[in-house]
């Protein structure tokens, strides 16, 4: 059996680095399009970098009829208004920015002149499809190949299960409440279990219950919520962000910190271009990638929980060819003796379905 079924994972990820020209002076509707994704996305992740910017969140299933953009570092409900710059279309190589209304400010949150700016890019299935595998019927565009889904729901309030799409047991699931206005971001991690869950906006440790997931661990077609708003808001519109592991291309897993310099050496299997790491203590979600970042030690690191501009002046790990080894004693990604929780998504496989090793960079 081959290593891995995905030889080339830009196909399903990439990160896009750019510099803003939208000058607030040019009026509303003024535009700028960023390509070089080499997909059409299905969900963007968007940050500034060299200032102080929100993070947006848009994806293929809720559209961007009405810009609808979510922010990792807030607990806020969907935004609809284009008051500060949005992104206005995912096309088919990236995205279009869009200068908003208002006039002291238009593009502070995408595009603003002379800015550096990073999104990060995930392929799902394209146009969504109804999914009754669970008590809640969504709407899901799945990719099986890079185990990855996008699921739409309407909560009940209820005990329910919702059908995610991939075939495969979820090992992380991101869920948003739209229309909830202070839900935090729920986040579910394979090694944390059914009766725990994260807040992807704050710098909370673990939560312990056995209500947000149901007490009931994710199955190969459905994850349970319980009666929690977060997860399962009565009549409200809900998104789920759904990962299962595909060797050579994902993974989702933790480590336990030592305090050291000569940190741990994580195994993933392949050379990451994507890592995210929760400390669980309070610390911020660290995120870092190949295209920030493009030679060792990595030190650009962005809080997904803050939208605080990116911090580069950390030596926090070498990004390997089959791993990444932490290099920091700081408390964010190397606590002694706590567990660190990650995502993970590959540059290349640590050995192709041919057998062609991946060199370290």
């Amino acid at each position: 059996m081959a290593y891995t079924t995905i030889d080339k994972p830009t196909d399903y990820f990439n990160t896009v680095l750019y510099t803003g020209d939208l000058q607030d002076s040019d009026g509303t509707g003024h535009t700028q399009s960023i390509t070089g994704v080499g997909f059409t996305p299905d969900w963007v992740w968007h940050k500034g970098r060299s200032n102080a910017r929100t993070h947006i969140l848009v994806d293929s299933v809720r559209g961007l009829t009405n810009y609808n953009w979510l922010i990792t570092n807030s607990n806020s409900s969907e935004i609809t208004a284009n008051t500060n710059g949005a992104i206005k279309s995912i096309d088919s190589d990236g995205i279009t920015l869009e200068n908003g209304t208002d006039s002291s400010s238009k593009s502070n949150n995408a595009g603003k002149n002379g800015e550096t700016w990073v999104f990060w890019n995930w392929k799902a299935g394209g146009t969504a499809s109804s999914n009754t595998d669970g008590s809640i019927t969504s709407s899901v565009s799945a990719n099986t190949t890079a185990g990855f889904s996008i699921v739409s729901y309407t909560g009940t309030g209820s005990n329910a299960t919702v059908g995610h799409g991939l075939g495969a047991v979820p090992q992380m699931i991101i869920v948003k409440n739209r229309d909830g206005g202070t839900d935090n971001w729920a986040v579910y991690h394979k090694e944390l279990g059914k009766d725990k869950w994260l807040k992807l906006n704050t710098t909370d440790a673990s939560a312990t219950d056995t209500i947000m997931w149901n007490d009931t661990t994710p199955t190969s077609s459905v994850f349970s919520v319980g009666t929690y708003t977060n997860s399962n808001g009565n009549t409200n519109g809900m998104i789920a962000y759904c990962f299962a592991e595909k060797k050579g291309y994902s993974k989702f897993g933790s480590y336990t910190g030592n305090g050291n310099a000569d940190g741990t050496f994580i195994y993933t299997g392949f050379k990451p271009a994507f890592i995210l790491i929760k400390a669980n203590r309070a610390e911020d979600w660290a995120l870092f990638d190949n295209k920030r970042d493009t030679f060792n030690v990595a030190d650009h690191y962005i809080a997904a929980s803050a939208g605080s501009a990116e911090n580069s002046n950390l030596d926090t790990m070498d990004i390997l060819s089959n791993g990444f080894k932490i290099r920091t004693t700081g408390a964010y990604v190397n606590f002694s003796g706590t567990e660190n929780y990650y995502m993970a998504f590959a540059e290349a496989p640590f050995v192709t379905s041919t057998g062609i090793p991946t060199p370290a960079r």
